[in-house]
This record gives C-alpha cells, structure tokens and sequence, in this order.
C-alpha cells in the first residue's frame, strides 16, 4: 500500500501547490507571479516530490504517466488502476483544502478555480482541435523525457530537475491554450469544484493526456530502443 499511499500524496502536492498558485497567487497581480510563477509551481511540486518519493512508487502523480509508462514498458498493468484511483482522490482532496482555504477570504469566487478547458472555457480562446493537438503533443513530450531521464544510463539522481523542468517548459507553453492538463486527475479534482461548467469538458483531457502519454513512451522506444531499461 506504501506506493499508492505515495501516488496519493505527490498528486495532492502537485494540485495544491500548482492550482494553488494559480488560485491563491495569481489571483493578486501585485504579487506577479503570473504565468511564470504558475508554471514554476507545477515544476516544483513534481521536482520535490519525486526526489521525495520517487524510489517509493516511482513518482506518477498523474494517470497519463502511469498509462505511458506501462505503454513503455515500465509500469505493470496491475498497478495501473490501483495509481489512477490513489491520483484522483488525491487530486480532489488537494482542490478540497484549496477550496476550503480560497474560500476565507471575504468576497470570494469560485470561477474556473484553475480548471481547464477549450472554447470560451480556454484562456485564450482556443478551439477544441487546438486544445487536443495542444495536449497530446505535449504530454508526448512529457513522457519521452520521462523515459529517457528515467532510463538506467541516464545520470544519476537528475531525472526529478529534467521531468520538473519539462512540466514547467510545457505551462510555459499551454496555459494561454487549455490552462493546461497534461494530467486527468490534476483537470478531475479542480473540476469538481469550478463553477464553469468545467465538467462537461473534463472528458479531452482524460483523452488527450493519456493518448498523449502513451504515444510519447511509444516514440521513446521505437527511437531509443528498449535495452537496459
């Protein structure tokens, strides 16, 4: 149970922490986090906590990596349901306490509550085809550092930097787009709480991160082989 207790708390790390900012802090242009402080969060709370508890459950926190890792070969597929129920209820114990916190304050809203989305529900604007293609070829790219950072022959104790460094680079990118996912029980547990009707577009990015995660692990091994993994 030590690993899906991990996989529960490293996704209540990332939400809190990554949608925390976004709506605690960015909420208060003064602060100036912005996009960048919001895309530095998320990098940090997966950095902290695979150095954390990556040698406990291998360190997921999201059920796209957890299908690409088993699509890569990585991961057994008896674990994978048992990661992706210990995800989501992290996730939606995370955007709990952040409700409970967001709503001390005098006045407050519930909004998209850092939920994602495409239409008039993206940030900017964006079309459904440009939030899919957005997060599949993202979370893509996700998993192939994953896997490479991950590999034996990789250096030693970096893969945390590289993976929350690349989770950063990849907020950079796409929280104009779809607020971005990259990650179902991240988009899951927010949802519940939003009052944007965030839920009716929640099923995209179960779709597109987890076809995403698996096409990235897939590209990763027909490119770099599968020896000594």
């Amino acid at each position: 149970m030590n690993k899906y207790l991990a996989e529960f708390i490293g996704t209540f790390w990332l939400v809190l922490g990554g949608c925390g900012s976004a709506v605690l802090a960015a909420a208060f242009p003064e602060l100036g986090i912005g996009f960048v402080g919001v895309s530095l969060a998320f990098g940090l709370t997966v950095l902290t906590m695979a150095y954390a508890l990556g040698h406990v459950s291998g360190a997921h926190f999201n059920p796209a990596v957890s299908f690409g890792m088993w699509a890569g070969g990585r991961f057994s597929g008896k674990d994978l349901l048992p990661y992706v129920v210990a995800q989501v209820i992290g996730a939606i114990a995370a955007a709990g306490v952040l409700y409970l916190v967001a709503s001390g304050k005098p006045g407050f809203e519930v909004g998209g509550f850092a939920s994602n989305g495409y239409g008039d529900k993206s940030p900017g604007g964006y079309s459904l085809m440009a939030v899919l293609v957005c997060e599949v070829v993202l979370t893509a790219g996700f998993l192939f550092v994953i896997m490479g950072s991950t590999h034996k022959n990789a250096p030693a104790g970096f893969a945390p930097i590289a993976i929350g460094l690349c989770l950063t680079l990849i907020h950079l990118v796409s929280i104009p787009v779809s607020n971005t996912s990259v990650n179902p029980a991240r988009s899951t547990g927010v949802a519940l709480f939003a009052q944007t009707g965030a839920m009716g577009q929640l099923w995209l990015f179960w779709v597109a991160p987890i076809v995403g995660g698996m096409l990235g692990a897939v590209i990763y091994r027909a490119v770099c082989g599968n020896q000594n993994d």
